[in-house]
């Protein structure tokens, strides 16, 4: 059995140009160096072609380190030093997935928890950020994870409130037409959020929070003039949120309180003419202290596998299409 464990093994990566090497790398190597010596891998680097050696555990960790560097890369333009920390402890803690990133507790033998490195990632970055914005296309956990840690902190007492808030950009937000108090007028664009808890909390358990605004439920134009206190609170498809709207929210932030924005900013409802908030956001916002960006992309796609090829094709920019001159 450990000489099975203990089974040499390497990988070669390709990457795509020199580039994305050089960024890849760091200055004089020092990324290479940091995984080398965190992992105990053998690093052989020549132009656009990355060798790794090494027993089979640490081959398969150095590779995944690998993969979300240049995730990460893809969508920032750049990696610092902290960045290959913070993904090589990732790695490190959810090696295997036999240590998986708990959340919290449904019941004794089920938890919220990291399925991908990169959901293992954006839990990192909850718990150690004030705020976090978590980007990434339908089915990678960005909303389900956001409140699995809401849920995960209420029952440690970590904060007192929960609060929900959507744009609702499908009804102009303007919901006074709409029959019923102000949670069924909202119900309809909350629905994933709900979806969410009803897998974490008995259904009884729900309703007694709501009666006693433990846990709140609000469309974002609702939210002007309050600020919230130990509170975690969460706005889903923050990419449907204007500048101003965007500004407004954030600023809503209270002592004790976490804030969670999650979206697709390839995905906006907004006019075209209208810049995203999301978008704005991050990069206004990105790179301040306990302010954290996390990118998921179509690896931490944990719905249906036909998902992740779906996904793959919208994104794509030259779709296939069939030659007219082919034969039926």
């Amino acid at each position: 059995m450990n000489n099975e464990l203990n089974a040499e093994s390497s990988v070669t990566l390709t990457l795509d140009g020199r580039d994305e090497a050089l960024l890849l790398f760091g200055s004089r190597d020092q990324h290479l160096r940091m995984i080398r010596d965190a992992l105990g891998v053998r690093i052989i680097a020549r132009g656009e072609v990355v060798h790794i050696e090494g027993q089979e555990n640490q081959v398969d960790q150095a590779d995944r380190v690998f993969q979300q560097l240049r995730q990460s890369l893809r969508s920032q333009g750049n990696l610092t030093s902290e960045n290959v920390r913070t993904i090589l402890a990732v790695v490190l803690e959810n090696d295997d997935r036999q240590s998986p990133q708990n959340l919290t507790a449904l019941d004794k033998n089920r938890y919220v928890r990291a399925r991908t490195d990169g959901q293992a990632r954006y839990i990192h970055a909850m718990r150690d950020n004030e705020l976090t914005f978590c980007i990434g296309p339908a089915g990678t956990g960005k909303t389900y994870l956001a409140v699995g840690m809401a849920v995960g902190m209420l029952r440690q007492g970590q904060v007192k409130r929960m609060v929900l808030v959507r744009p609702a950009v499908e009804a102009g937000e303007r919901l006074g037409f709409l029959p019923g108090d102000m949670t069924a007028k909202i119900h309809p664009y909350l629905r994933p959020l709900l979806d969410a808890l009803g897998d974490m909390l008995e259904p009884e358990q729900v309703k007694r929070y709501l009666e006693h605004d433990i846990i709140e439920i609000a469309p974002l134009a609702y939210m002007r003039g309050r600020t919230l206190n130990q509170a975690l609170i969460i706005l889903d498809e923050g990419q449907n949120a204007t500048i101003p709207q965007m500004k407004m929210f954030l600023t809503r932030m209270g002592q004790g309180s976490k804030i969670i924005v999650t979206g697709d900013i390839t995905q906006s409802d907004l006019p075209k003419q209208t810049r995203s908030g999301l978008a704005d956001a991050v990069a206004r916002l990105e790179g301040i202290d306990h302010i954290s960006v996390v990118y998921l992309g179509e690896a931490d796609i944990v719905r249906h596998p036909l998902v992740q090829a779906i996904v793959k094709a919208y994104e794509s920019d030259k779709p296939r299409r069939r030659r007219a001159t082919e034969s039926s």
